[in-house]
């Protein structure tokens, strides 16, 4: 790696290429967890570039792209959510990590962790929250890697008949 770089990305052309981004991480990873109908509804519903968009301006959400010499080779987006959480104390909620295929297992996760950690940490915020399908175990083993604990479990409607079946991961920092 010669120029590893966590980047915000609020302009339409960097939302649209995160959107892209995600549809071909989406459909490279998930084919063995849920149906390929469920990966295109969820593409659409969470992870397109309306959707992002939407996130952005109406749900405070922040998306950074992780850059390596200048091309996003993975992405996260975080969401401020004051006082929930364990013990009600301002939270920081993950809502995604994605890295391409090729750029798993070489430690970049836990640097874009860290730089999530920093962002809570400037932000006010005393816990990290996410939720990781339960059959998501690549992930599963890397948050656990970065030292977060299965804190409660929870199944959500989505609509289009179809559910998220997630263990929600927390760790005070």
């Amino acid at each position: 790696m010669t120029s590893l770089k966590m980047v915000e990305y609020t302009s339409d052309r960097q939302i649209a290429w995160l959107a892209e981004l995600a549809d071909e991480i989406w459909h490279e990873c998930f084919p063995d967890i849920i149906s390929d109908m469920q990966i295109d509804y969820m593409v659409e519903k969470f992870q397109s570039f309306e959707a992002m968009k939407r996130q952005i301006a109406e749900e405070g959400y922040h998306y950074f792209a992780a850059e390596l010499d200048g091309i996003p080779i993975g992405y996260y987006a975080v969401c401020k959510q004051p006082g929930s959480g364990i013990n009600n104390v301002p939270t920081l909620f993950l809502s995604k990590l994605y890295l391409r295929k090729e750029w798993r297992g070489k430690g970049i996760a836990s640097i874009m962790y860290r730089e999530i950690k920093r962002y809570a940490r400037k932000n006010g915020c005393e816990l990290i929250k996410l939720t990781c399908n339960k059959h998501n175990t690549h992930a599963i083993s890397v948050y656990k890697h970065i030292g977060m604990v299965v804190i409660d479990e929870t199944v959500t409607d989505i609509g289009g008949g179809f559910v998220m079946d997630d263990y929600v991961f927390g760790r005070m920092i």
